[in-house]
């Protein structure tokens, strides 16, 4: 068992989604996605080489590490939706993120290279999600894991979630260091 506190695994808590998600909660989420980019780049923008190689929690990835995931991870996730607007309840393609983090293409990439990546995947989904249909997001895909289908909609909470729990690691990182 893990002795690392809560707090420094989940800083802004577990995910949790209502059973009923609104058009109101979709907006909102759209707009996290939206400005997560810049906002990011606004919080990484004085990190040292140093500071980005250091590990944001206790046996956690590195800053460095975890901005190469966020782009994959929400890479991932646009292909997911595409997915799922264009195929009936597609079995989706997980992927080894543990493994990901730790190629090649980690180390070498900057921080501003990191970003540029999410920021590009981020204005194509946006621009996708805007456009949806009251029934589009309704559809679902079927993570293999779980063998559960997952709505668009609900997926849309998640990666809210995803974007703003990462934040918060690198965020109490510079805090708790004082960088």
């Amino acid at each position: 068992m893990s002795t690392i506190p809560e707090e420094l695994k989940y800083p802004i808590g577990k995910f949790e989604v209502a059973n009923t998600v609104t058009d109101a909660m979709l907006a909102d989420w759209i707009l996290t996605l939206e400005q997560f980019p810049m906002q990011l780049a606004q919080l990484i923008s004085d990190l040292t080489d140093q500071q980005l190689d250091t590990p944001y929690r206790p046996e956690g990835w590195t800053v460095r590490q975890l901005l190469v995931h966020i782009g994959d991870s929400h890479l991932n996730c646009y292909v997911r939706f595409k997915w799922a607007l264009t195929e009936d309840q597609p079995t989706i393609k997980a992927y080894d993120q543990a493994g990901w983090a730790n190629l090649a293409d980690v180390e070498i990439s900057s921080a501003t290279e990191c970003v540029d990546f999410i920021a590009a995947v981020h204005r194509r989904w946006v621009k996708l999600l805007r456009a949806l249909s009251s029934d589009q997001w309704d559809r679902s895909f079927v993570h293999p894991e779980t063998g559960k289908a997952i709505t668009l909609r609900r997926n849309l909470g998640l990666y809210d979630w995803h974007s703003r729990h990462h934040f918060a690691h690198i965020q109490r990182l510079i805090e708790r260091e004082g960088w």
